[in-house]
């Protein structure tokens, strides 16, 4: 049904059907982060030897994060005297945009993508760099001493973290012999998962998108001990959430990108098991990666600053240089 759209002539009827499947993917995300964090809070209860949301919603706090949305919903929305005001007021929207954005690329099966682009890993990178640019833009907007240090801190972080992402998915790119993301999967379908091939690059990635996410150990540029919120010191009510709709957006998405890079996206992991739908095993993997995300969140203390830079440029750069030059390598001794 795509691909016949896709190819057709633009219409009305085109632009309904779109923008129609478009809000219900919106939907279908706002779903995960409501639902999200609730399971984040009840992982990390039960790590933490405690209960996590158990009042509202029964026993399972199961409405806990609805009451959190219409709570910010009703919040009085305050701007700064001596902000910037028209910055300040777009700036949340810079952030949280390009997180819906680069779900368009993303194969959740072999028939449902929105956008089936040639180097559709390249438009999800290009894309989620402007993020950076909205959290800057809140930190200068603010006009406040924490806000302006958090949003330094977010730049450069993300800046030094997304060059080892980058690099870590070049062996993947290598050995697929394609940026898009359907090719990716396909390859992977008949070789093996690239977690199995390019284990380096796998962990490398991980690292370096819990740094994109700006979660803990890497959450510097909104440390509540040292900056009270960071960047988003100065928000509140729906503005605020705005931010935070961006990060469990962005966990969505990145967790779909591992997936679909590492993981063998849709494909069963063995033959036999292939009547099960690609879907079932797309949310299944996705399921697993999003916990390993929370978990590395409640295992591991804040890095200071220092350590966070070192961290990215001495250790993740120099590992994922070697890791490409091992890639094109494998390539060309087993892969020709």
């Amino acid at each position: 049904m795509m691909e016949s759209l896709l190819h057709s002539s633009p219409s009305w009827t085109n632009f309904f059907i779109f923008f129609g499947l478009a809000t219900a993917l919106l939907l279908a995300v706002l779903g995960f982060v409501t639902y999200g964090i609730l399971a984040e809070r009840k992982v990390m209860g039960f790590m933490q030897g405690r209960m996590g949301p158990n009042q509202v919603g029964g026993s399972w706090g199961l409405l806990q994060t609805v009451a959190d949305v219409l709570k910010l919903l009703l919040k009085e929305d305050t701007i700064p005297k001596l902000a910037d005001r028209p910055l300040y007021i777009i700036a949340p929207v810079i952030a949280f945009t390009p997180a819906f954005m680069v779900l368009a690329t993303i194969p959740f099966t072999d028939r449902f993508q929105f956008a089936d682009i040639g180097v559709g890993l390249l438009y999800y990178i290009a894309i989620s760099g402007i993020t950076t640019v909205g959290v800057v833009a809140a930190g200068w907007a603010s006009n406040n001493k924490y806000s302006l240090l958090g949003g330094m801190r977010a730049a450069a972080q993300m800046i030094s973290y997304e060059v080892p992402l980058v690099m870590s998915v070049i062996g993947v790119v290598l050995l697929a012999g394609s940026l898009n993301l359907n090719e990716i999967v396909a390859a992977q379908g008949e070789t093996f998962w690239f977690i199995i091939l390019q284990p380096v690059g796998f962990l490398i990635f991980v690292i370096a998108s819990v740094a994109e996410l700006n979660r803990t150990p890497f959450d510097l540029p909104e440390a509540e001990s040292e900056l009270v919120a960071g960047y988003h010191v100065e928000y509140s009510g729906f503005r605020w959430a705005f931010f935070m709709l961006a990060e469990y957006v962005y966990l969505f998405a990145m967790a779909s990108l591992t997936t679909v890079l590492f993981l063998g996206g849709w494909l069963p992991p063995f033959e036999f098991l292939g009547f099960i739908p690609g879907a079932v095993w797309f949310a299944l993997k996705f399921s697993v990666v999003v916990f390993v995300l929370i978990w590395i969140r409640v295992t591991f203390p804040r890095l200071r600053a220092d350590q966070l830079m070192e961290f990215g440029w001495k250790v993740l750069l120099p590992v994922a240089l070697a890791n490409i030059f091992f890639s094109a390598i494998m390539k060309e001794l087993f892969f020709k």
